[in-house]
């Protein structure tokens, strides 16, 4: 893609709507071609099962946290209400990360009990994220309910996620085997390279939309990988490397992994958009309410054209991007290709984390497992 280019000097400058760009699909939960019922279920099932596995040692885990954090975790997990009294787990979150650290033991020819500690830390890791991202981005809900920061207030919401960062460590580096060390230095590196792509994003905001210093695409692309990527890649790596796969192999998942980070980050763009508020639980067009860096806006600005002048229109405007004005917005991208791009993007980088599953000799059912979570998450609502 060529980087975003401005208006021509002295061009006129309109004020946009939704009648000067092509009618936009009425279907906002819609990322293609949806899987069968039966492939969907499937999904979920894998899903299930590498919880129920997970979660003795991930709730052992957070217990040994100060009561405070404890509890803050367990909320944030989707386990209790704020105060500790349990929930029916309604708001517990897919366990991506530590299924596939799972998946990828057993398709190493191990038991998925051998990754334990590998997905109890991934898991870990990513509650810590969720908790700091939330604080950096200001979002007030997370699956239908208040962020732990919003709950608790933003000093113990940091200070929880300090606790989990560390508490990650220390249960990959308390596991015993051959390749603890090896998993320890990898989870390292993953945690470094996490808060890079971090860094990377909240540096975007201050970038303007266009001229030479506007966020490229290919940036945003390598900022997701890092932020998203790595930590998939690093869960299913330490599941191979956990369940004793040779280097190659634990190199392929490792690559699979961040692929499949670039497409869930492609997503979760979309549904910023153009999601049901009623599954993300946060307002219609969110991201845009924000004037947030995303991959459908930064693909709509590259086309130069006149919808993407449009819409630099609204995003340069000092007024509030919001009601009609984000829905106009909405539009805009969707008329310059900035949707399509999108959902090619994600469609792009599963196809490659397939690739890279192929490459090297893995357990069949346990791959059949991880390629069914492929498509499924490329169709969520959350």
């Amino acid at each position: 893609m060529t980087s975003p280019t401005t208006a021509p000097a002295g061009s006129e400058r309109r004020t946009p709507s939704a009648r000067t760009a092509p009618a936009a699909r009425a279907e906002p939960r819609t990322t293609g071609r949806a899987p069968s019922p039966a492939a969907a279920v499937d999904a979920s099932r894998t899903l299930a099962r590498c919880r129920d596995l997970v979660r003795p040692s991930l709730s052992a885990a957070t217990g040994r946290l100060h009561p405070w954090h404890a509890e803050m975790a367990a909320y944030s997990l989707g386990w209790c209400e704020v105060g500790g009294a349990p929930t029916d787990l309604r708001f517990e979150g897919k366990g991506l990360r530590q299924a596939l650290s799972v998946l990828c033991a057993e398709a190493s020819g191990a038991s998925g009990g051998s990754a334990v500690a590998g997905a109890v830390a991934v898991e870990l890791v990513h509650t810590f994220s969720l908790l700091h991202d939330d604080i950096m981005d200001g979002d007030g809900t997370r699956r239908q309910r208040d962020t732990v920061w919003k709950a608790y207030g933003t000093g113990p919401a940091v200070l929880a996620g300090d606790a989990l960062f560390a508490l990650a460590v220390q249960v990959l580096a308390e596991s015993t085997g051959p390749r603890t060390g090896a998993a320890v230095g990898r989870l390292s590196e993953t945690l470094s390279a996490l808060v890079r792509g971090q860094a990377a994003d909240l540096l975007f905001e201050a970038r303007p939309w266009t001229g030479p210093e506007a966020v490229r695409p290919d940036e945003y692309r390598a900022m997701a990988e890092l932020k998203t990527g790595t930590l998939l890649g690093c869960a299913a790596a330490l599941g191979g490397l956990l369940g004793g796969a040779p280097a190659g192999t634990v190199t392929a998942l490792d690559r699979a992994g961040r692929h499949l980070g670039v497409a869930f980050q492609a997503v979760d763009d979309l549904l910023g958009i153009w999601g049901d508020p009623e599954a993300t639980g946060k307002p219609v067009h969110s991201d845009l309410l924000r004037r947030k860096k995303t991959y459908p806006v930064l693909a709509a600005l590259a086309t130069g054209g006149v919808h993407a002048r449009e819409l630099l229109t609204l995003l340069d405007s000092p007024l509030p991007l919001e009601g009609g004005r984000a829905k106009d917005a909405a539009v805009l991208v969707e008329a310059c290709g900035g949707r399509a791009a999108t959902l090619e993007e994600a469609h792009r980088h599963l196809e490659a984390a397939r690739a890279c599953l192929r490459s090297v000799p893995l357990a069949p059912r346990s791959a059949a497992e991880i390629e069914g979570l492929l498509g499924f998450l490329l169709h969520r609502t959350v």
